[in-house]
């Protein structure tokens, strides 16, 4: 006849605990293995065995004994793994140093950069190594960026008056970013598409038809994001002025307008710079002012 094991040793738990437990257990995404390790304690807090737990559970009664005297020693904080070291690094700070400022400060012989294959050769190090060390410092050597220094000795004051403008706009005025944008095709879908419904997206068929291309005029008011906008079959100097008598109608006649804009020719025309000169009511438009980067009209 077998003789009975020892009896087993109830856990002993809080209620506190317990409601902790259970609301974890109540997580859909909480991890399997730590779910694991909250039912054996629930379970030794009941008075199970060992042998019944690990029946129950799909488990091992090694395994329930040492989450049992994880959680006698460490209650709660005990059913989480602890941090791990991990492998200890291969590259040090020095040669991370070097990497960074070679890629900075120097160029390869016979190429415009370095590649991350010809750093890894000189470095000594692989090429992924090299990959993640200049991800975290935000280092691309295969890309430029353009300037442009402009020869205008009087740029500086220009840019002032310009930005003046739009940090500090006179009283009683509008200021306004005007631009264009040129060729846009005009397409259209061959069928009239499917609106959306339930369950299904809306649909449009693969090929269009062309309509030729249109030109979009607008006027950004930076204070208040509101936009006047014109589209226009072509892109003269013509087409500008309309757009410019559209906007002196849309804005109120005791407001001075105040237009910014690039150097495009259609800006600059005769007929363009001669109705910006007239007053109109008590509008200020005086002449424009070609900044190689802005213009300015009043």
């Amino acid at each position: 006849m077998a003789h009975p094991g020892r009896p087993a040793t109830k856990l002993q738990i809080t209620d506190a605990e317990r409601a902790e437990l259970h609301a974890r257990l109540r997580v859909r995404k909480a991890p399997e293995d730590e779910k694991l390790r909250m039912r054996i304690v629930l379970g030794c807090a009941d008075g199970e065995s060992g042998t019944m737990i690990a029946q129950r559970l799909g488990t091992t009664v090694q395994t329930v004994s040492k989450w049992r005297r994880r959680y006698r020693a460490y209650r709660l904080a005990g059913l989480t793994d602890a941090p791990r070291a991990g492998r200890p690094r291969s590259v040090g700070d020095e040669q991370v140093q070097l990497i960074v400022d070679k890629v900075r400060q120097s160029k390869p012989d016979n190429a415009t950069h370095w590649s991350v294959r010809q750093m890894s050769r000189h470095a000594g190090v692989s090429p992924a190594t090299v990959q993640r060390i200049w991800h975290a410092f935000g280092l691309k050597p295969h890309l430029q960026e353009t300037f442009k220094l402009s020869t205008d000795p009087h740029f500086v004051d220009k840019v002032r008056d310009v930005v003046g403008l739009y940090m500090a706009p006179p009283d009683r005025a509008l200021v306004l970013c005007v631009d264009e944008k040129s060729q846009i095709q005009a397409l259209d879908r061959t069928q009239p598409g499917l609106p959306l419904t339930f369950g299904k997206p809306s649909t449009r068929t693969h090929d269009y038809k062309r309509h030729g291309t249109t030109s979009l005029f607008a006027a950004l008011d930076v204070a208040t994001g509101k936009v006047i906008g014109q589209l226009k079959r072509r892109h003269r100097s013509v087409e500008f002025l309309q757009f410019l008598k559209a906007i002196d109608a849309a804005v109120p006649g005791e407001q001075d307008i105040h237009l910014i804009m690039d150097n495009y020719g259609t800006h600059k025309t005769q007929a363009v710079r001669a109705w910006v000169t007239i007053p109109r009511q008590s509008r200020g438009h005086s002449g424009c002012e070609p900044l190689k980067a802005a213009v300015r009209g009043r």
